[in-house]
């Protein structure tokens, strides 16, 4: 593909991005869903593309005809098919850059409830996953067994972490896992809003939410996700002076470190196990696992030189999470512009029954567990691991400021704490992506075995430690 095709993708991209933002803007339905504006323009990006308008219009009239590939060319969705496997690096570098690392005492101390919630949460999605595999998808239906990992890749991953296993899942033999993962992302984000706000209201009905009365005012100001005039501010801060150098610049290229760092770290990764355990044993895993959970650890070793050497304090966070927000709508909307639903539909059974299995697990865990793991503030620490576990980070994060809008509770402080005992592993971390090369080489069932152990352990841990203090 050449520069200009590349280019004039990024210019439709960005025409998506207005669309799908003044769309959100003037549609309540979209406002109370609280339904980002990316999804929304890769889901119209997708309706306009040759999977939904270009097939209507074969169907009604002829292959050759002028909208049977709909209104995106072929090269604009080459171009689109790729971003997703490079932005994901960018998203998951920026995710501890910037920060400053609170020691491990007081993570665990606030956090440590949220960690063996969430962690017995995402390690059971792997169980129940296999299980439907094993006993009923893969005999009857005849599903890869590389699907028993979908629901903890889409649920918690999200669409990053699933558009960025493109490579894996072809790797592997699975092509049809990243469309089925996309979907489940998108399933799953829609119903941790909406069950999430049942399961709110539910909570205030019965006492176990009792601060729930500020949602009101969250939901009638800026629900079109526009801020109001009075209330802009500058964003992110100039830590540099831009006739030195432009900031912006300057932490595209922090950004860049993290991830030469996480690549360096994945290269010596591959060429250890060439010559140990991998030449030992003919198995071989680190040449599937993707960079992104590697960029992350990238990230958190540039940090900690930075709060060593950096006595200005150059790297803004604010700044940081605006390129990595960029970035994650560029994945979405490609990722989601991108999809075949043919192939969903080829798999209709696998899909539906994995995110059926899915949500119920997640609803069970938060009702039924949530009040004997997290000793104190269940329903409102809980219904953030919940939003998390069945729609990413951000869904967990709304669902705790509809429930605790004033942040009377710990549980805010609680969740940003969790992310740095939970996402190096599980949510798009090491294992998620491990997860894969995991199940191809060992088998379903060993990966069954393993995550039953680790789920129960948790289980256990939040029930008799968290859970009596």
């Amino acid at each position: 593909m050449s520069a200009e095709q590349i280019g004039f993708a990024f210019i439709l991209l960005g025409l998506f991005i207005v669309i799908g933002k003044w769309v959100r803007v003037y549609t309540p339905l979209l406002q109370q869903l609280y339904l980002p504006s990316s999804i929304i323009a890769g889901l119209i990006a997708l309706l306009v593309g040759p999977e939904v308008l270009g097939r209507l219009m074969t169907a009604l009239t002829s292959d050759d005809h002028l909208l049977s590939q709909g209104l995106i060319n072929l090269a604009t969705l080459d171009v689109w098919e790729a971003l997703p496997g490079l932005f994901i690096n960018i998203v998951f570098a920026t995710l501890f850059l910037g920060k400053s690392l609170p020691s491990l005492s007081k993570v665990w101390h606030i956090g440590g409830p949220q960690v063996a919630m969430g962690q017995m949460v995402s390690w059971g999605q792997y169980v129940i996953g296999l299980l439907l595999v094993l006993l009923i998808l893969t005999p009857f239906f005849g599903v890869n067994p590389l699907a028993g990992a979908l629901i903890e890749i889409s649920f918690v991953g999200g669409h990053g972490t699933a558009a960025g296993l493109g490579n894996t899942f072809a790797e592997l033999g699975f092509a049809e896992g990243q469309d089925l993962a996309i979907g489940l992302a998108t399933v799953g984000i829609l119903t941790g809003v909406i069950v999430g706000i049942i399961l709110i209201n539910w909570g205030a009905r019965k006492g176990h939410g009792q601060h729930v009365g500020g949602a009101q005012k969250l939901s009638s100001t800026g629900r079109n996700g526009i801020v109001e005039l009075d209330n802009r501010d500058s964003g992110a801060d100039m830590t540099t002076r831009p006739e030195s150098i432009e900031p912006l610049s300057l932490h595209l290229a922090y950004v860049g470190i993290a991830i030469f760092v996480g690549w360096l770290l994945l290269e010596g990764l591959i060429l250890l196990e060439a010559y140990t355990w991998g030449a030992w044993t003919d198995v071989y895993l680190m040449i599937y696992v993707p960079l992104f959970p590697l960029a992350m650890a990238g990230g958190i070793i540039t940090q900690a030189f930075s709060d060593r050497f950096d006595k200005f304090r150059v790297i803004d966070r604010k700044m940081i999470n605006r390129i990595g927000g960029f970035s994650l709508d560029i994945l979405i909307i490609s990722a989601l512009a991108t999809i075949s639903l043919s192939v969903i539909g080829e798999n209709i059974i696998a899909f539906v029954s994995l995110a059926v299995v899915g949500i119920i697990w997640n609803i069970f865990a938060f009702l039924v567990l949530a009040p004997k793991m997290i000793p104190s503030y269940w329903f409102e620490r809980g219904i953030g691991d919940f939003g998390q576990a069945t729609g990413i980070t951000a869904t967990g994060l709304l669902l705790m400021k509809v429930a605790d809008p004033e942040n009377k509770t710990p549980a805010l402080e609680g969740f940003g704490y969790k992310q740095i005992l939970f996402e190096p592993f599980v949510g798009g971390g090491l294992f998620t992506a491990a997860s894969l090369p995991l199940i191809f080489q060992f088998g379903p069932t060993a990966i069954l075995i393993l995550s039953a152990i680790i789920t129960l352990f948790w289980l256990l841990f939040g029930l008799f430690y968290f859970g009596k203090k």
